[in-house]
């Protein structure tokens, strides 16, 4: 399930070269397009960055209160059991992750979400399961919606032991995962472009109705910082000014372009579900919503906007508002660990993520 480790990708990367491959596009410094259609994301940007992106292999053993286990399957599955759930002890509620990366980029095995990811399944406590999603330009939008709507299946048929799960019932991890999670209570829990993803594939959920879904419930969403834009800029796009290598307007502008349906704008309803071009809000069957926003967010007023329609449109929203922070600040487990700002307001995420989960 991980992907190639840094060396195997620089070496990908030169034979690519040497096969006289021509680049046509290239996102600041994390992917970029051939002329033969093939995709070459190996990371050319600041060295200080990619210890971000290696992978955390998995581990039986409890290691700082919680298990690691990858099940295979369509989709893949990576799954977070608190030490408190082991040996059936609790059910606890499930967190389905769906990473970010602007729909073209990361893995849920880097360790930016790894140290979040992991730390929030202690700190609530739930299981995290976290979602092996396909990457654009290769699988545009809306197979990453279809592999979200997929995972929920895949829990729903290992709590039910049926034979449709998309993956050996017998791994060992599926058993893990049956005895220590309570389905009746998911959570879609979205990083940047999963956040869009919670909406979207809380929608789908919703419209399947309560008796298809059953014993499975997605009891609420929670889209951080979620990359919902329009086609014209926003204030804080044109006024803020990118804090890290890990979200610019270059990147947000290609790779929504090499996601979205051809032809489609950033007017479109997976990027702009509060927009024209969407169903309106209040036929969409959504459940409580938790939005984490950050201050100094370039797309920080889309967001806000969102939130706002939701709650125009009788939702129920609380809204988490993270002062002087950037997007994705969480994922950086460098500044978590060694600014105190950075660490207070990770923490302020994890409390109020933890509130949510308990009230519903």
């Amino acid at each position: 399930m991980a992907p190639a480790n840094v060396e195997q990708q620089q070496r990908q990367v030169r034979a690519a070269a040497g096969g006289g491959r021509k680049v046509v596009d290239e996102v600041s410094g994390w992917l970029r397009v051939l002329d033969d259609g093939s995709v070459d994301r190996t990371w050319t940007g600041p060295p200080e960055a990619l210890p971000l992106m290696q992978p955390v292999a998995p581990y039986a053993e409890p290691r700082d209160g919680h298990t690691l286990h990858d099940l295979p399957g369509e989709p893949n599955l990576r799954v977070y059991i608190p030490e408190v759930a082991e040996g059936g002890r609790a059910r606890l509620p499930v967190i389905l992750q769906l990473h970010g990366g602007g729909f073209c980029i990361s893995h849920p095995s880097w360790l930016m979400y790894h140290h979040f990811y992991a730390r929030l399944a202690c700190a609530v406590p739930a299981v995290v399961v976290a979602v092996e999603l396909p990457l654009a330009p290769e699988r545009r939008l809306p197979a990453h919606i279809d592999a979200g709507v997929a995972a929920l299946r895949r829990l729903r048929s290992i709590a039910l032991a049926s034979e449709d799960g998309g993956g050996a019932l017998d791994d060992p991890a599926a058993a893990l995962l049956r005895g220590a999670a309570d389905v009746s209570r998911v959570f879609l829990v979205g990083d940047s472009s999963g956040g869009n993803l919670v909406h979207l594939v809380a929608a789908e959920a919703g419209r399947g109705g309560a008796s298809e879904w059953a014993p499975l419930r997605v009891a609420g969403g929670i889209p951080i910082h979620p990359g919902f834009v329009r086609a014209a800029r926003s204030r804080s796009e044109l006024e803020t000014k990118a804090a890290s290598v890990f979200f610019t307007l270059d990147m947000l502008d290609k790779f929504l372009a090499l996601a979205l349906p051809e032809g489609a704008t950033k007017d479109h309803p997976f990027t702009c579900p509060m927009g024209p071009l969407a169903p309106p809000l209040a036929s969409v069957p959504l459940p409580p919503m938790l939005v984490a926003v950050a201050e100094d967010d370039l797309i920080r007023d889309t967001n806000l906007e969102y939130c706002d329609a939701l709650r125009a449109a009788g939702k129920e929203v609380e809204v988490l508002l993270s002062r002087r922070m950037s997007h994705s600040f969480y994922l950086n487990k460098y500044a978590v660990d060694m600014d105190p700002a950075t660490g207070e307001r990770a923490r302020e995420l994890i409390d109020a993520i933890r509130s949510f989960i308990a009230r519903h």
